[in-house]
């Protein structure tokens, strides 16, 4: 019974900034050679799939132009 209330009981914000903080002491943040090389595959990828929107873009406003004329 009493630990039913302790686990309903609300935490202070003190305890609850402690436990953030424990938190973000485990994160283990990448070295800047691999933020780097994600940073760039990121790159290329957005470019890439814009490039690909923008010609699929071109390539349908093309084929309804040609089928209105008809």
């Amino acid at each position: 019974m009493a630990e039913s209330n302790a686990k309903t009981k609300k935490k202070s914000i003190s305890e609850w900034w402690e436990g953030i903080k424990d938190e973000f002491r485990k994160i283990v943040w990448a070295d800047a050679p691999t933020v780097g090389r994600q940073t760039s595959a990121t790159v290329i990828v957005s470019v890439v799939l814009a490039l690909l929107i923008v010609l699929f873009d071109m390539l349908i406003k093309f084929g309804f132009e040609k089928v209105i004329k008809l």
